[in-house]
């Protein structure tokens, strides 16, 4: 059985300002901001959510299917790319006279990013539905444009397809009521600590309520781990040291792949989020959101050096 990644497919143009915001933005003076970052070296890489995440999902060797929309200008290469990677486009739209999805994300010497990002032919999501998808067990609603998001939850959920829903960048998109319905129908919810918080105020729900109303809620918290929120406890999940950070540009998505593939494979929460975080911290070894590549022999043997035991 396959997992459906309903998200987007984007083209990511990475650069990198050799300096910190921080040095540069006055907080005091936040509302007649105007600065410029000069960035000497700029890479176009592969990326979107549903891409991300289905190639992550991929390297541990799960049936990754793509729902995405892509701009007839610039498809091709994300075409071939996919066809490169064996990952299924059959649910993938390319959408006449538009561009695909493009991000333009500037990192600075502490890893911090701040993105533009034009959605482009995303903002058809809606014109696939998760509905019509055959074969699928488990699913992800990750970001993509609004109604597409809203569709896709009421589909798998109609469909009594489990999955979980994601709104990271997609968030601000969201008010209260729609957040609200979108938890209640999803069977997990997965967020980083700052859209957890964004997510309790925008629903009036504490963590431990909307907890209660998913089999597990997963919160990120970068460098200091993760938390899985499920039948009333907290599991811990320690991050894996890396052996060199170099670009965070898609480690959530990695964290996710990993996510998807333990709940498939039946995995208890410790496992579960010890393979996510191990995802994450392979990709944050290389640059660019698809770019790290290691066998399935290579992550068992990092997921046992990390914590002592082996993936089944």
């Amino acid at each position: 059985m396959a997992t459906l990644i309903c998200g987007s497919l984007a083209y990511d143009n990475i650069m990198t300002f050799q300096g910190r915001f921080r040095e540069h933005i006055l907080p005091e003076q936040v509302h007649i901001l105007n600065v410029s970052f000069l960035v000497p070296t700029m890479r176009r890489e592969f990326g979107g959510c549903a891409g991300n995440i289905a190639y992550a999902l991929s390297l541990l060797g799960g049936d990754a299917r793509i729902m995405a929309t892509l701009g007839s200008t610039d498809a091709q290469l994300y075409v071939d790319r996919l066809d490169s990677l064996r990952l299924s486009r059959e649910h993938v739209l390319v959408v006449p006279d538009t561009y695909s999805a493009q991000a333009m994300i500037t990192t600075d010497l502490d890893n911090n990013q701040i993105t533009a990002f034009h959605p482009g032919a995303m903002m058809q999501s809606h014109l696939n539905h998760a509905g019509h998808a055959a074969g699928i067990s488990l699913g992800i609603v990750a970001p993509d444009g609004y109604d597409g998001m809203v569709q896709h939850t009421e589909e798998l959920a109609a469909a009594g397809v489990p999955f979980i829903f994601d709104p990271g960048q997609g968030l601000p998109l969201f008010d209260g009521a729609a957040l609200r319905r979108a938890i209640e129908l999803a069977t997990y919810v997965a967020v980083n600590d700052y859209e957890a918080k964004l997510v309790c105020s925008k629903t009036g729900w504490s963590v431990e309520e909307i907890a209660s109303r998913v089999k597990a809620l997963i919160v990120t918290c970068g460098e200091n781990g993760a938390q899985i929120h499920h039948s009333g406890q907290c599991e811990a999940i320690p991050v894996v040291p890396a052996a060199r950070i170099v670009d965070p540009t898609g480690c959530g998505d990695a964290f996710r792949g990993g996510l998807l593939y333990g709940i498939e494979n039946g995995m208890d929460w410790a496992t579960t989020g010890r393979l996510a975080s191990l995802m994450g911290s392979l990709k944050i070894e290389q640059a660019g959101p698809q770019n790290y590549a290691p066998s399935r022999a290579e992550i068992d043997a990092r997921f046992e050096q990390a914590f002592g035991y082996r993936l089944r």
